[in-house]
């Protein structure tokens, strides 16, 4: 099949475009990026007035499959990926049982051939069975196609051990990423800790207990002359300590997630169950220093950590609900509505962050429009405005902070691998 996009503004740091522009798909492949192409073609995009990007690339999300099939599936968590303008996702380990093996990887491998609607990145785990206590087999998970290897959803509390697990990474020429968090710090906590957690009587989660760990793996990191990928970056502290390591030439990146720029603390007053996250929503002090650091590139990616949670396990009390948001569905309207429209950013600036970079550091396909590229393309209307309902909502689970809000910003046609997997905003796959 041929496609022609037409008349819209093509935005491609990798290629220093952006200006209105058309592009020809020409099977899986991109053929031309070129003003005012008259090529023949299947299908016609009229892209007039919108943004036309390289698919978004989210590194850190939780598909469940296999296991927990009750909160997402491959299929409907791909779907929600699509819904979002995500060409590709990777998926965290986090499942039931973990990815820890080769034949773990094998049986997720299957699953994602068989009912993905977009390229889906595995992530192994760091340690069998997500104990911190042995490190997986990564050489036998690369095999099978893993990308990264990451304990999320927990972090390695052992200093020997994630010593051991990155100079294992570094020989299979994996990525790490990191989960920072000290247990003996966060334990029994459900919130940022300060004077908000003390007034709702709910035990406080320190914001030490993410930046501790991130100096440490940093630290062990350089030792063993390993790349690491900091997670869910969530307060200033974090910053500081990873702007430093870039200064020094380190290799470290990192990542923060939409609601970590877009809510604060405050909203858990409600005792709203979807204000529950881990790490935690912080001050409005650390949300400043978030969008600091994407604007200075201290913070190289966002990414959604789209962790689904069914309705009946987030409504209970707030002690004993899951910790996680969805996020596929909202990111890029909250990014356009918080870091776009408030000038944190710059349309360029923003796909490096949701595109380019995630691509890059995992060392996946996409993240350009270059001629030759996978035809990975997402069409945006940065204008369309939609109130965000359950009924909305394409993941199998509904559980966000955001359902109800007005957002701004929208993927409308999508693009994977050449095929058209979504027109004006309803998914063809």
């Amino acid at each position: 099949m041929r496609y022609l996009i037409k008349g819209g503004r093509v935005v491609d740091p990798v290629s220093k475009i952006d200006d209105t522009s058309d592009i020809l798909i020409d099977g899986n492949r991109i053929a031309k990026v070129a003003k005012d192409l008259n090529e023949k073609c299947d299908t016609e995009i009229n892209a007039k007035g919108k943004i036309v990007i390289p698919g978004l690339v989210d590194m850190h999300s939780h598909l469940r499959e296999p296991g927990r099939e009750d909160e997402e599936t491959i299929a409907t968590g791909t779907r929600a990926a699509l819904r979002g303008g995500f060409t590709t996702i990777a998926c965290m380990p986090n499942t039931e049982p973990p990815i820890d093996s080769p034949e773990m990887v094998r049986k997720l491998s299957g699953i994602i051939k068989r009912d993905a609607a977009c390229h889906v990145a595995m992530v192994g785990a760091i340690t069998l069975k997500r104990t911190g206590r042995k490190v997986a087999a990564f050489s036998g998970m690369k095999k099978e196609g893993v990308v990264a290897v990451s304990d999320d959803g927990s972090s390695v509390e052992k200093a020997s051990i994630m010593l051991q697990a990155l100079r294992a990474a570094r020989k299979s020429g994996l990525l790490v990423i990191d989960h920072c968090e000290d247990p003996k710090m966060s334990a029994g906590g459900v919130m940022n800790k300060g004077f908000i957690s003390t007034k709702m009587g709910l035990r406080g989660i320190p914001a030490e207990a993410e930046s501790t760990f991130v100096k440490r793996d940093i630290e062990l990191a350089k030792k063993a002359r390993a790349k690491i990928h900091i997670a869910h970056v969530s307060c200033a502290k974090s910053i500081e300590l990873i702007r430093k390591a870039k200064k020094a030439r380190l290799p470290v990146t990192a990542e923060t997630a939409p609601h970590y720029f877009s809510l604060t603390e405050d909203c858990c007053v409600s005792y709203d169950t979807n204000t529950k996250m881990n790490p935690p929503l912080r001050t409005k002090a650390d949300v400043e220093f978030i969008k600091e650091a994407l604007a200075d590139g201290t913070i190289d990616v966002i990414a959604t950590d789209h962790a689904p949670h069914t309705d009946a396990e987030k409504d209970v009390e707030f002690d004993f609900a899951p910790f996680g948001i969805i996020g596929f569905e909202t990111a890029l309207s909250l990014c356009v509505m918080e870091l776009l429209d408030k000038g944190v950013l710059s349309w360029p600036d923003l796909v490096m962050k949701l595109s380019t970079n995630p691509a890059k550091i995992l060392g996946c396909c996409g993240g350009s429009l270059k001629k030759g590229s996978p035809a990975d393309i997402t069409v945006i209307d940065p204008e369309k405005e939609y109130v965000y309902t359950k009924e909305l909502v394409e993941s199998k689970s509904k559980n966000s902070p955001f359902i109800g809000w007005r957002l701004k910003g929208k993927a409308i046609d999508v693009f994977v691998g050449g095929v058209l997997a979504m027109k004006d905003e309803e998914i063809m796959v």
